[in-house]
């Protein structure tokens, strides 16, 4: 027996070139699938083949776990307490394993599991191949189209098989068989039947590849391509930075008479490049990012991540572009979310948000119009800001004097701490699911709290103007406004509904809607 395992160990490793070792450890896994077969439950078997003699072993093992995560696998497992019952220095994660009866080596045995040994030297070999090939840190691949499967391009590129598919092509790209193709890494699924290496020839990473490979300063460290935005096979942006002086960024990447980037070009199927000077100052960065566009002005809101940003009526398409393309990979290139509007319109944005903070002041400071809007020319626009900021930026308004500003400090924390608690309040009750949303944070669900909203579904029944005016208004005023189908609303109470239910909050009842279409 154990001279047949050894034949059999020699003639697979020279049959399969490969080490005998890797048909050593196959072997042992179809012994121990075959012992397996004698057990009623799912037990774990570990069989040792002596590489000398041939002689092998086999054993049933249990593996060590802390008392108090309980046994999930008992078949296999055993409690911290039982197991130093009988080894008194055993350790979690240890195993303890029991000899057990070996099955019987034969010729037909051998004949039975060749091809389950087999399958674990091909799978063996490949993983070597995958390992060797992510060694080298490639991050594109050169290959020859092999055969099409379903769409998707498979391409050889050494003893390598990488899977291109047809949605990581560039649009209206036609690969045939023969064709020689270049594309990124995208990832790699090892979990994968087929091809394990996922290519792609539309992520923002190609382009930033391809100009690595034209452009040698960015390789040698003079220039870096900061990110990428792709509308594949049409338009893309691309951000540039150096720290050298002498080189200019946006010339380097276009190369003499154009040469660089039009080499980029062609390896993308005419797909059109911008390339944008990257900038520290996220407004500038933006203004870059718009290009052709000419930007009147920019307001920056670091709190939602987003920019206003102000074009001419003749500006307004170019800014826009055709579908929207321009703005859409300028956010995307930035990070930014960018509304472009004309000079009207951010005037009358900038008037709805006013009124929307005046009445909010007028109604939680208690204060008539005259204050609150001299609180808005000083730049507040939040309860928070009036209750912490610095006294002494206060007291610099000339309106107010020591008494005033230590009033109006005090009403707006009276205001949050009362909003904190009611918050809370509405929290009780509340389902998980609702609380734990993406984008929800626990003022916005204590609000819902309040106003009756204490699941998913409640909210998903919720109108935009019903939401609005659970975020704005105080929480008794907002219940009797969606009672009573929203009866007798105020122009100003419609105000700060409308500046209360912004993007953030579009993006959340969106999220809504689609758990519940999916429930």
């Amino acid at each position: 027996m154990s001279r047949e395992i050894l034949l059999l160990v020699d003639a697979l490793a020279h049959e399969k070139n490969v080490d005998k070792e890797v048909v050593f450890g196959a072997l042992e896994h179809a012994l121990a699938q075959a012992t397996k077969k004698r057990y009623e439950g799912d037990v774990d078997i570990r069989v040792s083949i002596d590489r000398e003699s041939g002689e092998f072993e086999s054993f049933r093992r249990w593996h060590v776990v802390p008392d108090e995560a309980g046994l999930q696998l008992p078949d296999q497992e055993v409690l911290l307490f039982e197991a130093k019952e009988q080894i008194s220095d055993i350790e979690v994660d240890d195993y303890i394993e029991e000899p057990i009866e070996s099955v019987e080596f034969g010729r037909r045995f051998a004949q039975d599991t060749k091809q389950v040994v087999l399958q674990r030297i091909r799978d063996a070999e490949r993983e070597q191949i995958l390992s060797d090939f992510l060694a080298r840190g490639d991050s594109l691949v050169t290959g020859t189209v092999k055969r099409m499967e379903r769409g998707d391009a498979i391409v050889e590129s050494g003893k390598i098989e990488a899977r291109l598919p047809r949605d990581q092509m560039i649009p209206k790209e036609n690969l045939r068989i023969g064709d020689r193709v270049r594309a990124y890494i995208l990832r790699i699924d090892r979990n994968a039947r087929g091809p394990q290496v996922i290519l792609s020839r539309t992520a923002p990473e190609f382009i930033m590849k391809l100009f690595e490979l034209e452009v040698p300063e960015i390789e040698q460290g003079l220039l870096e391509i900061k990110s990428a935005a792709r509308d594949p096979g049409v338009r893309a942006k691309i951000a540039v930075h150096t720290n050298d002086k002498r080189i200019d960024p946006i010339g380097t990447c276009v190369g003499m008479r154009g040469s660089r980037v039009q080499a980029v070009t062609g390896e993308l199927g005419g797909e059109r490049v911008d390339i944008v000077l990257w900038s520290e100052d996220p407004a500038q960065f933006v203004v870059g990012a718009l290009a052709p566009a000419n930007v009147s002005s920019i307001m920056v809101d670091e709190e939602k991540h987003a920019m206003d940003v102000v074009v001419d009526e003749e500006n307004l398409a170019i800014a826009i572009g055709r579908g929207g393309q321009n703005v859409r990979l300028a956010s995307e290139l930035t990070g930014w979310q960018i509304n472009i509007m004309t000079a009207e319109e951010s005037a009358d944005k900038s008037a709805l948000e006013s009124a929307a903070t005046r009445q909010l002041f007028m109604n939680r400071l208690d204060v008539d119009e005259e204050v609150a809007d001299i609180l808005i020319q000083e730049g507040f626009s939040t309860l928070e800001e009036i209750a912490y900021v610095p006294i002494q930026e206060m007291l610099e308004i000339e309106a107010f004097d020591e008494d005033t500003v230590n009033e109006l400090r005090n009403r707006a924390r009276d205001a949050l701490v009362t909003e904190a608690i009611a918050s809370e309040e509405g929290l009780e009750g509340m389902d998980d699911e609702l609380i734990s949303l993406e984008g929800m944070d626990r003022t916005t669900a204590g609000k819902l709290g309040l106003a009756g909203i204490k699941n998913v579904e409640a909210f998903s029944n919720l109108a935009y103007d019903e939401f609005g005016a659970i975020l704005a208004l105080p929480s008794e005023r907002a219940r009797e406004l969606i009672e009573n189908q929203f009866e007798n609303v105020t122009d100003e109470e419609m105000k700060l509904i409308d500046a209360k239910y912004d993007d953030r909050a579009k993006a959340l009842q969106a999220k809504v809607w689609s758990l519940a279409e999916a429930k």
